[in-house]
């Protein structure tokens, strides 16, 4: 990754001293093995590594977006989660409670998560086409995107990805401070809805959209 560490949203200073504190005293990595985690799709079953700019949502942010991905996908449509794991995890939870089915694909550049098994896809945004064959063009129905730096060098790169992969919907989760290129690149608006995460972060999160959304208002 070539950004610059001013690109990486950032936590606040309690948070951030925090989770240094946390990486010092423990060397865990993979899937959790906590014996109070043992589901592996829940959000935080993977540690986040702030140091690959990884922050989770929360509990309830996660469950919202996936339920308007969901919906917006329809019966038995297609989601990609570009760099959004704790989106995709949620999903998964999901999916077993609904009548409706959707499948979804995870695209990751920390290959912790390829025990998610043929799910997942190694992405790396400064080779936004260098997909594999079976990912086809407008082949799933909604994407929804959190690239990891808030710069627009990195989101023209996931934009990229996204018109390539998308039918046609979008679902943008980045900094309000995105807002001008997000509209530009890819004529999304800012949604009302607030995303929060499980650590707090020093940046404005905002949510973007280009359908009609009750996130919006």
């Amino acid at each position: 990754m070539s950004d610059s560490d001013d690109d990486v949203p950032q936590l606040s200073a309690a948070t951030l001293a925090a989770l240094q504190e946390f990486y010092a005293e423990s060397g865990r990595t993979g899937l959790e093995q906590n014996s109070t985690k043992t589901d592996k799709f829940c959000v935080g079953a993977v540690e986040e590594d702030w140091r690959m700019s990884q922050f989770w949502y929360s509990e309830d942010t996660a469950t919202r977006l996936a339920e308007e991905v969901m919906q917006q996908a329809g019966e038995h449509g297609r989601i990609a989660c570009i760099s959004a794991p704790s989106v995709y995890q949620k999903l998964k939870q999901l999916e077993s409670m609904r009548s409706d089915s959707v499948s979804a694909v995870l695209l990751e550049f920390d290959r912790r998560f390829a025990a998610y098994g043929d799910e997942f896809v190694f992405y790396d945004y400064n080779n936004p086409l260098c997909l594999p064959e079976g990912l086809l063009p407008q082949s799933f129905d909604i994407v929804i995107a959190d690239p990891p730096y808030l710069s627009e060098e990195c989101l023209g790169k996931v934009a990229l990805t996204i018109k390539y992969l998308t039918k046609g919907k979008i679902l943008l989760c980045t900094g309000a401070i995105m807002e001008e290129p997000s509209g530009k690149l890819m004529d999304l608006k800012i949604c009302s809805f607030l995303p929060k995460h499980n650590h707090n972060l020093a940046n404005e999160f905002r949510c973007y959209v280009n359908y009609e959304s009750s996130l919006l208002s």
